[in-house]
């Protein structure tokens, strides 16, 4: 692949990562809306986006892949429902003044991701690996005990979102990002219209209650949370895998930033240095990649 197609590659992905780090922000404008109302938002302007692009191109074959493949169906069925809980847990901490801890979340993400491919896939780690991951337990039993507590929020997302990508990878990468996002929040379709349901009910959404603009803000999830997905996807089809592990820390680096300087969340100086530990176990993780791929390349 040539030069000017990598560079493509790598503008598409740090601005699917730039996006994603500017999450908390497009969130905390929908207060008051609840997470389960922005999560239900969220899954149905987004399958309404897909479909209607899927109809407008005629791309529709591809679902015969789910009626004829019982293991992918179940997969995409178990990808959605983690998805959807990486979802809600992130749109509540952000909610609820949380961003620092769910930043906190996102950089502990590849030490979970590399820890389920031993204890799952039962892949061999290089040295340098197993003292990242060994760095990132530590981070995350210290931050334990300087608070007095798990870092909850943290630790859901990562496992979530870890637990998502394990799934993608053991179905194998049998769709398009457009035709997985699609499949998923069709599953999700279901849930969110009873969702909805019981809110409108209770009298907890504020749909039509809260101002044109925050219609708007709702009506856009849809598109926020589809644009950054196809970008990833045509980035990482344009760079090497080390480039995106790489550009990944952009996301909650922007979070952390958003959090503390934009919605004024508090950082301890305890939390701060659990912080920094992370941040070795990711340096030593991506020193390990970088001079892996070096190898590789050479070879």
């Amino acid at each position: 692949m040539g030069r000017d197609e990598q560079q493509r590659g790598a503008a598409y992905g740090l601005l699917a990562y730039g996006i994603w780090g500017l999450f908390p922000l497009y969130f905390a404008a929908l207060r008051p809306a609840g997470a389960w109302e922005v999560l239900s938002h969220r899954i149905l302007w987004t399958v309404l986006l897909c479909v209607a692009v899927l109809v407008v191109r005629r791309d529709l074959r591809w679902l015969r892949q789910l009626r004829d493949r019982p293991r992918l169906a179940l997969g995409v069925a178990v990808a959605a429902l983690l998805i959807a809980g990486n979802w809600v847990i992130y749109v509540a901490a952000v909610l609820q003044g949380h961003t620092t801890e769910a930043a906190l979340g996102y950089f502990l993400n590849p030490v979970v991701t590399v820890a389920l491919g031993v204890l799952v896939l039962r892949e061999r780690l290089r040295p340098l690996q197993w003292v990242a991951v060994g760095i990132g337990a530590f981070a995350a039993v210290y931050l334990s005990v300087a608070a007095g507590s798990v870092p909850l929020i943290a630790v859901s997302l990562a496992c979530t979102f870890g637990g998502y990508g394990l799934v993608k990878k053991k179905v194998g990468v049998s769709l398009q990002a457009l035709h997985s996002l699609t499949a998923e929040t069709l599953v999700l379709t279901p849930i969110a219209l009873v969702l909805l349901a019981v809110l409108t009910v209770r009298g907890d959404t504020t749909f039509t209650t809260d101002g044109s603009w925050h219609t708007t803000l709702l009506v856009l999830s849809g598109i926020l949370t589809a644009t950054p997905l196809l970008l990833f996807a045509s980035a990482a089809r344009r760079v090497p895998l080390v480039t995106i592990g790489l550009l990944q820390f952009v996301t909650p680096v922007l979070q952390l930033l958003c959090g503390v300087l934009l919605l004024h969340e508090h950082m301890s100086g305890q939390r701060w240095v659990g912080f920094g530990i992370v941040w070795v176990a990711l340096a030593v993780l991506s020193f390990d990649s970088t001079r892996s791929y070096g190898i590789s390349r050479r070879a």
